[in-house]
């Protein structure tokens, strides 16, 4: 028995009957030799974290624009506060660590620069199907490895194909919107109490928000700073769960529930769709629009910058020129864009 298969042994004798043991992961697209130390979710883990998809994210906006502030949250450590509350109530419920820290890792990777105000124009200039979630399938599954993807396990691309909600329910009723495991449930929940709490810490730190505006309720009940706010609601949802017809329920109280839901509410209406943040997000719908539109017509500097960021080996041939150029576009950091729609649409000096 080597260390791999003493670690599943160890998993089936903890893990909760709810969770997903790594022996019982439903396997990769393509099928390999399963690593002798590793079980099938730490090897994703490892290539989620070693991709070039995950480096990009700490020059990739949160919130704020490509914030001169050292505190705050970008992309990546958005991500690292997502997988720290996975983990946290994974490690509380019994269920496996490892998948729940995988899916948090990978959920972000296909984000655009920009924030969803990068998702956004994507969505009217590319396709109204584009989605930050299908794209991040897309980078762990083609874009990375040079077309060949991660080839991660079932469970660990079902999560991420999963998580997102944009404005819909933190705990959805249907089922075809909700994962396929129950760690990949945790992480759409660990991704929201991420964002609140650390958006509402940035809004505030920014200016653009005050303490004093936040609703009463939600600092009542959930908590007057992040760590209060974050242990609320993960005690909440550890002790809210229970078993149903045999099956475990991911729950939160109604008060947390509700207080979560107006928390969202107020960072929707005075902070995302503020005009100190709606209108940088204008600006660079706009960069990201031309540059579009620059590279569908000019397909030389397209393969040069391709391979800039490591994608210009990947099979791209069966992809219309359309798909590669939004791929590259959704690729970017915040800077790269902004560095590289300089250097195509600004002036240069002659003399």
């Amino acid at each position: 028995m080597n260390i791999r298969e003493e670690f599943e042994k160890r998993e089936k004798g903890f893990i909760s009957p709810f969770g997903c043991t790594s022996a019982e992961s439903k396997g990769r697209m393509r099928p390999e030799d399963p690593c002798p130390i590793r079980t099938a979710f730490q090897v994703d883990r490892d290539r989620i974290v070693y991709s070039n998809a995950f480096r990009r994210l700490k020059y990739k906006t949160q919130v704020f624009l490509i914030p001169l502030g050292d505190q705050y949250r970008t992309r990546l450590t958005h991500t690292l506060e997502v997988a720290e509350i996975a983990r946290t109530i994974a490690r509380a419920m019994r269920l496996n660590e490892d998948l729940a820290e995988a899916v948090a890792l990978a959920h972000d990777l296909g984000h655009t620069p920009f924030g969803h105000g990068g998702e956004t124009i994507l969505q009217k200039i590319y396709s109204s199907d584009f989605s930050h979630k299908g794209q991040s399938l897309r980078v762990v599954d083609v874009l990375e490895n040079n077309g060949l993807g991660l080839n991660l396990t079932f469970e660990v691309r079902d999560g991420i194909a999963k998580h997102s909600k944009g404005y819909g329910k933190i705990l959805p009723d249907d089922p075809e919107e909700r994962a396929a495991t129950i760690e990949g449930n945790v992480v759409r929940v660990a991704d929201i109490m991420a964002y609140l709490n650390h958006d509402l810490d940035d809004a505030i730190r920014s200016g653009v928000v005050t303490f004093d505006q936040v609703p009463s309720s939600c600092i009542n009940i959930l908590g007057r700073t992040h760590s209060e706010r974050a242990n609320t609601m993960i005690k909440d949802l550890v002790y809210s769960t229970h078993v149903c017809g045999g099956e475990l329920i991911l729950q939160m109280s109604d008060d947390i529930y509700n207080s979560m839901t107006e928390l969202r509410h107020f960072l929707y209406e005075n902070v995302y769709r503020s005009p100190k943040v709606h209108n940088e997000f204008v600006k660079a719908q706009k960069i990201l629009s031309e540059l579009y539109d620059y590279f569908l017509d000019n397909e030389d500097m397209l393969q040069k910058k391709l391979m800039e960021i490591g994608l210009s080996e990947y099979n791209n041939h069966q992809s219309s020129k359309e798909r590669v150029v939004c791929d590259f576009i959704a690729s970017m950091t915040d800077r790269f864009a902004l560095t590289l729609y300089e250097k195509i649409f600004f002036p240069s000096p002659q003399f």
